[in-house]
């Protein structure tokens, strides 16, 4: 058989896309709407507070609409799974009505890698996804094994396709999704980050942990290194800031950023979400290993980052005109997801005999007292000639005040809160580099076209 298009240019026209473009492709006046974790237990659109319903307006203005979907979705007396051993810190659960609630909202794109997605396991998991499902909201970042939890999922708007992928460098061991290897199948699981944790000391104190290191009897012998040293399975690093630093697993660095370029192929527009606790929820600052994470998944394709986790807000950056976010703290912090597992009652010191699950939620939240736990934004990105264009940033409260039957549901804030919430977000986002103008209790960010 003779080849027809022998002698000829193997790209085709001019023009003819044969690699695969990774360039976005949205309609001008392409809009995001982005927000942090979702721990809602309930249906709450028909809420009395006239403050929801505001926030509700700005979710349901925008092609995709984005959250963390941090619970479980089942009904309880039809479950025929079990609470974990290992779980998040909380048995996250919400009734199967909250899907049709948060379509009801607007979100229509949801990630699902942090260390609550198997608090149920993986029962749980699927019961979840067909509650989502049902409800055709598309989510990403669990599967059956690590291809399906790391393949981008797609959402068609009128101004082009969404790609979404979903990772966790927060999430218990047990979480994470396995590829099959031979004979050994699949295991069902999260698409996890693994991380490398090393607590950063000073020369001095390298010195002491050295000595302790050394007269401990191990089944390794003791290594004399100059910057680095192992003590009962942590490792210490001589730095210039004590503190905690973090190295990415870079096979799962190279599995994401593949997944993304994989994504962004198939889509005009490609979100990336990252479930991170790292270095800890007292922290107000990323770890370490995050910025250039975030800045590599944007040069695979990606035109957003949204980070979520800390339950606090963190800083902005915008890198090659595509936001970066941080952590964009608790959206829902309605935790009256019942039944808690034993596990729950006995780790907060409550005796399932005598104490009801509200006080072991309550005990579990006690640490989550601090306003900055329940004051966050909403982001509203609007894109112009395939760049951000313009950033709102709607500041919201969850009711910490409230009881607690009847707190963590966001509503827009007052003058005087919006300017505390945001003045601590220029703050935070000083580091790097962005100006958060503030405009009639809204922080606006503006780009000039073609810079970065």
């Amino acid at each position: 058989m003779s080849n027809e298009n022998a002698g000829h240019p193997v790209d085709g026209a001019p023009g003819y896309d044969v690699i695969g473009s990774i360039s976005t492709n949205v309609a001008d006046g392409f809009t995001m709407v982005a927000v942090g974790d979702l721990i809602v237990s309930r249906a709450v659109t028909k809420s009395q507070d006239s403050g929801f319903g505001e926030v509700v307006r700005i979710l349901r203005d925008a092609d995709t609409t984005f959250g963390n979907l941090e619970v479980n979705a089942f009904d309880i007396r039809s479950f025929n799974g079990h609470p974990q051993a290992e779980y998040g810190g909380a048995y996250h659960l919400s009734l199967p009505e909250v899907g049709q609630d948060l379509k009801a909202m607007g979100f229509n794109i949801l990630g699902r890698a942090n260390n609550h997605s198997f608090d149920w396991g993986v029962e749980g998991m699927r019961e979840t996804s067909r509650v989502l499902d049902q409800n055709g909201i598309i989510h990403a970042g669990v599967g059956e094994n690590l291809a399906q939890a790391g393949a981008a999922r797609f959402f068609e708007t009128t101004r082009g396709r969404v790609a979404l992928l979903s990772c966790a460098s927060t999430f218990k061991p047990m979480a994470r999704a396995g590829d099959p290897a031979g004979e050994a199948p699949g295991r069902p699981g999260l698409n996890a980050l693994r991380l490398a944790q090393a607590i950063v000391v000073s020369p001095e104190m390298l010195q002491n942990v050295r000595l302790i290191s050394s007269a401990l009897p191990s089944d390794i012998p003791f290594r004399e290194d100059p910057v680095t040293v192992v003590l009962a399975g942590t490792t210490y690093k001589a730095g210039d800031k004590v503190g905690y630093s973090f190295e990415p697993d870079s096979r799962d660095v190279a599995d994401i950023l593949r997944n993304v370029r994989r994504g962004k192929q198939f889509s005009d527009f490609c979100i990336v979400a990252n479930h991170c606790h790292e270095p800890g929820n007292w922290s107000d600052e990323p770890p370490d290993y995050e910025r250039s994470f975030a800045h590599g998944l944007i040069d695979a394709g990606a035109d957003a980052y949204i980070g979520h986790g800390p339950h606090q807000l963190r800083g902005i950056e915008i890198f090659k005109g595509r936001p970066i976010f941080y952590s964009l703290g608790n959206f829902f912090q309605d935790d009256l997801g019942t039944p808690a597992g034993a596990e729950m009652f006995g780790d907060y010191a409550k005796d399932p005999r005598v104490h009801t699950d509200a006080e072991v939620k309550i005990a579990e939240m006690a640490s989550y007292s601090d306003p900055v736990f329940w004051e966050s934004i909403a982001a509203r990105s609007r894109f112009k000639q395939n760049q951000l264009a313009e950033l709102r940033l709607y500041p919201i409260e969850l009711g910490r005040l409230r009881r607690f039957a009847d707190r963590g549901v966001p509503r827009l804030v007052n003058q005087e809160q919006a300017k505390t919430i945001l003045e601590r977000l220029q703050k935070l986002s000083e580091p790097f580099g962005t100006e958060i103008a503030i405009e009639n209790d809204v922080g606006v960010i503006r780009l000039r076209l073609g810079a970065s």
